[in-house]
């Protein structure tokens, strides 16, 4: 690490080596040589003079980048792509004259981001698979166990922590689904020319219509793209950056959902994110057990989430066949929000892999809640036996009153079970009302509703998964 400069945080602290790759100069560089080599390859197929001589030095150096003599050739020109046309040249003498032909700048810059875009999305695929692998072995072990629901955040009707769980992993079932949707229509821009009508192509191949679409086609095939946006000017529409960072942001939005209930159930001490042996809190307060991952999830979540609007606005800014202000907005915003999305899977996978939920802390909340909900169960029981439901209404009204008080006045337990079985109104089920108010008893469909989410749903899509990705879906472990 170099302390004199700033350092990117995402690559430097965060991220993947594999998503840190994947934005890297060395990936951006190897891949503008190996367009440059397809479409000389393609060009001599098509019956251009190109050697073989000049596509064998081509072939033999697209990884071994002197970014030097670029960077160099950069501060000479102010021009990355002819920088890099030349250091290719240096090393390809007999190729240099065919190096790039016919091509605009855009042949290489916006064709490697849609490359890196697709690699990008099935890194980030290959994450969410291993999200819902772990919350499917949440929601089975946890389907059974009744938890405290809430509405506006007050207490509610039961459900169970393994619905709860469900909840989150259906968010992020949608994202994949959107991430599958952008990836199968993701095009590549291929061989346009300067303003998009292949003019400088058309000139090379003497007005010959059928080879400039093969040319095109031709390419697009070798860097593994079947679909090719149908027109473009310059560049491919931006209007392509806003869908892809959209499912990010979408992607986001769900990490974010779950984390930040996650911090919320933290401070009720129900379910908490892992906590390391020696892991410190607070600088001050050493008892504490901050949420930090679920807080980073929500930092990095917030900042993605803000940038499908950065992208519509580049988008809507594009002058005509192309201008020049998206490139410094788009180096930044494409690669960090990719990044971003890498970290928030990695610390989602890692909370999901890890979480301590606590069955008596959960279980003393319904307990507390619970003889409320189950005043209705007991009244309908009591009119069975002969009672009058009216005054069984007005008796469970004046103890449910005064339990209420004793709670909130005189921050004593919840007594109002005590208090129907010793009133004579309801002798004739005191002996029932225990069996009345198991929990068990009101969390309605909840368990069957995750056997059948993760039989009809989770079950083929994790299946999908490992024979995509192999049978180990799980994350490489960061600095989480």
């Amino acid at each position: 690490m170099n302390y004199d400069k700033y350092e990117n945080p995402l690559t430097g602290r965060y991220a993947s080596k594999e998503m840190s790759f994947n934005w890297s100069p060395q990936k951006k560089h190897s891949t503008w040589r190996k367009l440059w080599l397809a479409l000389a390859e393609t060009e001599k197929e098509l019956g251009l003079n190109i050697t073989e001589e000049q596509i064998s030095q081509m072939s033999e150096h697209l990884e071994d980048i002197d970014f030097e003599v670029a960077n160099q050739k950069e501060k000479e020109l102010r021009h990355d792509v002819m920088s890099h046309i030349f250091a290719f040249g240096e090393q390809c003498p007999a190729a240099k004259p065919i190096i790039h032909l016919g091509a605009t700048s855009c042949f290489v810059t916006d064709n490697s981001e849609m490359i890196q875009i697709k690699d990008g999305l099935k890194i980030i695929k290959q994450k969410i698979g291993s999200v819902i692998k772990n919350f499917s072995v949440l929601i089975e072990k946890y389907k059974d166990m009744p938890t405290l629901g809430f509405t506006h955040y007050q207490p509610a009707q039961l459900t169970t922590v393994g619905k709860r769980f469900c909840l989150y992993l259906q968010d992020f079932i949608l994202d994949l689904e959107r991430l599958e949707f952008e990836c199968e229509r993701l095009p590549f821009r291929s061989v346009k020319g300067t303003t998009g009508t292949q003019a400088s192509f058309l000139s090379l191949f003497n007005n010959d219509h059928q080879k400039v679409k093969d040319l095109e086609s031709i390419v697009a095939q070798k860097m593994g793209f079947d679909n090719i946006i149908n027109v473009s000017g310059q560049t491919y529409t931006r209007k392509v950056d806003f869908y892809m960072i959209s499912v990010l942001s979408g992607i986001a939005q769900s990490a974010y959902k779950f984390a930040g209930d996650i911090r919320l159930l933290a401070n009720l001490k129900e379910i908490e994110e892992p906590f390391g042996a020696k892991q410190v809190g607070s600088s001050a307060m050493a008892y504490k057990r901050n949420p930090m991952r679920s807080e980073r999830v929500c930092s990095l979540a917030r900042f993605v989430m803000s940038l499908p609007a950065n992208c519509a606005n580049t988008h809507a800014t594009q002058w005509f066949e192309r201008t020049l202000d998206d490139s410094a907005n788009r180096r930044i915003s494409l690669p960090e929000a990719f990044l971003s999305v890498d970290v928030i899977l990695s610390l989602v996978a890692n909370i999901t892999d890890g979480i301590l939920v606590w069955p008596n802390v959960i279980a003393k909340r319904v307990n507390s809640e619970l003889p409320f909900m189950a005043t209705e169960n007991i009244m309908m029981a009591a009119v069975k036996k002969g009672g009058d439901r009216q005054i069984l209404h007005e008796a469970i009204r004046n103890h449910s009153m005064d339990a209420g008080a004793r709670v909130k006045g005189e921050g004593k337990e919840n007594d109002l079970i005590d208090r129907l079985k010793n009133d004579p109104v309801f002798a004739l089920i005191a002996d029932d009302i225990d069996d009345l108010i198991n929990a068990k008893e009101f969390v309605g469909r909840a368990p069957e509703q995750c056997d059948s989410f993760l039989n009809d749903c989770i079950k083929p899509i994790l299946s999908e998964l490992e024979k995509e990705f192999g049978a180990n879906l799980s994350v490489e472990a960061v600095n989480v």
